[in-house]
């Protein structure tokens, strides 16, 4: 038996009317199914809308019904505690779903019969550093990107940068973008970064509107511990998978490096990644 939880869009009512479809499908097959909090309300959704692991259930599958946003807040679940991500694709791109939603059915029978593979994304651990007070490290997870970039409209951030822990180059920019492989067909590409094959282990780093002659991305080890510092005398903002992380003040410190946890994205055969591009962005011969 299989316990099935379900993270949805809720301003989506198809997604609802989908999870009452595979619920009933799941029971009448003597499968269990839960429904986790709102993916997207900005927080990682816990079981039940409760605040305490104890409260969940142990969950063998979460399949995320939305589009790649409510995909990535899925993952920051369930990437944690090993459980993989089947993506319904209720979205307008869907570069990380895997299904349509007539193939739900479908997609859970083969899991529950052992018809599937997974198929591991690295992920990006973000530490924020604060200058003041001297608190622990808050620490979040990303698939996609980090974005360090402007608090004040019309003006530039300075960013301290180091690689390794040795001093690289302090940008002045509209911000400096953090991606994974997989989020390089994101943020990433959007700013004129570096496609990357998902499977690949490593990090893209891409200055936003850079005033300064230095402004190429870097593809970084994924161990290699890049670092970025507030260089003043402006504050900046963190965001993490498009969810806002806070504001950082002149001196607060953000420390980017492989996540130990990777994403497991369920697959039913190889993705045809560069097919998917052709796709998404209706690449022809000419």
């Amino acid at each position: 038996m299989a316990t099935v939880a379900f993270v949805l869009h809720t301003h989506r009512p198809e997604a609802t009317a989908l999870v009452e479809r595979a619920r009933s499908w799941l029971v009448s097959r003597h499968h269990d199914a839960v429904v986790l909090g709102d993916a997207d309300a900005g927080a990682t959704p816990v079981a039940g809308g409760a605040g305490s692991p104890d409260d969940e259930p142990t969950v063998d599958l979460a399949v995320s019904l939305g589009g790649d946003g409510t995909m990535l807040r899925t993952v920051a679940w369930a990437a944690p505690r090993g459980v993989p991500v089947l993506g319904v694709n209720l979205g307008r791109l869907g570069y990380l779903t895997e299904v349509e939603p007539s193939s739900l059915e479908w997609a859970l029978d083969r899991f529950v019969t052992g018809g599937y593979t997974v198929e591991r994304r690295m992920m990006l651990d973000i530490a924020v550093h604060r200058v003041a007070g001297g608190a622990s490290p808050v620490h979040h997870l990303a698939l996609n990107e980090a974005v360090v970039e402007k608090e004040v409209p019309g003006h530039t951030v300075r960013l301290a940068t180091s690689i390794a822990d040795r001093p690289f180059v302090t940008y002045a920019a509209d911000g400096l973008l953090v991606a994974t492989p997989t989020g390089s067909t994101a943020y990433n590409l959007s700013v004129r970064g570096p496609i990357l094959s998902p499977r690949l282990r490593a990090m893209v780093v891409t200055p936003i509107a850079a005033h300064m002659l230095f402004d190429r991305p870097l593809v970084l080890e994924p161990d290699e511990l890049l670092g970025l510092t507030v260089a003043g005398p402006l504050a900046a903002t963190l965001v993490v998978d498009g969810v806002s992380a806070g504001s950082l003040e002149p001196g607060d410190h953000v420390a980017c490096r492989a996540a130990p946890h990777d994403a497991l994205l369920v697959v039913f055969g190889r993705r045809d990644f560069h097919a998917i591009v052709r796709s998404r962005f209706k690449l022809s011969d000419r």
